[in-house]
């Protein structure tokens, strides 16, 4: 098994809840399954550029101008797309661990998602209808956040975005373990709610290193 962990937060792991779930949910899913490989990504020291005008002609003028070949100025400003799908397309699980940010991700996530969740690098369109280019069978979301949130809230733009992008490129299975009331200004019960949390990341790993 494969895994592809995405992580989107530039704090220590002893400051960062989610990373700190990440840990456990690596650390089960290697004892379930001793030969499963992680490839770890860091968008804090490899960041995504944002979408420039040159990579979007190279991403998205192929589907719209019949015939159309990038240039190698297109082609150059494209090239993180190029390099992070390859190992999106190789993987067997996603897992993206992020903190929550004015309610949505943080904006390092979303240039990853505007560069490689796209035409030619994730999925190809034929005749309009999306044909992915991975074999992911599974995502998995480790999510800190300092307020408390119900199931829908509609302060959530995060969740809903991780889904809808997956969705997008035919990801069905998404799991989610969040670590909410992380603001110890506002929440008394931080640890417990974080210990919760983490045990939630373990059954998870656990559960796809045995399937």
């Amino acid at each position: 098994m494969k895994i592809l962990h995405i992580c989107c937060d530039p704090k220590p792991t002893e400051e960062s809840v989610c990373k700190q779930m990440a840990t456990e949910f690596f650390s089960a899913a290697v004892a379930t399954n001793p030969e499963a490989e992680v490839i770890n990504v860091d968008l804090y020291k490899d960041p995504p550029p944002y979408l420039s005008y040159e990579a979007y002609r190279a991403i998205w003028y192929p589907v719209y101008i019949a015939g159309y070949h990038p240039t190698d100025e297109e082609k150059a400003a494209a090239a993180y797309a190029a390099d992070q799908a390859a190992r999106l397309n190789d993987t067997d699980v996603l897992v993206l661990t992020t903190p929550m940010w004015n309610f949505s991700v943080p904006a390092v996530l979303k240039a990853w998602f505007d560069m490689v969740i796209s035409p030619g690098y994730a999925y190809e369109m034929e005749n309009g209808e999306i044909r992915p280019s991975h074999h992911i069978r599974s995502a998995v979301l480790l999510v800190s956040s300092g307020e408390a949130y119900k199931e829908d809230d509609p302060r959530d733009a995060l969740t809903p975005l991780v889904r809808a992008v997956c969705s997008h490129i035919g990801i069905a299975d998404i799991s989610v373990a969040w670590a909410d009331g992380q603001d110890p200004l506002l929440f008394k019960d931080c640890e417990p709610r974080k210990q919760v949390a983490l045990e939630a990341a373990r059954e998870i790993a656990e559960e796809l290193s045995e399937s």
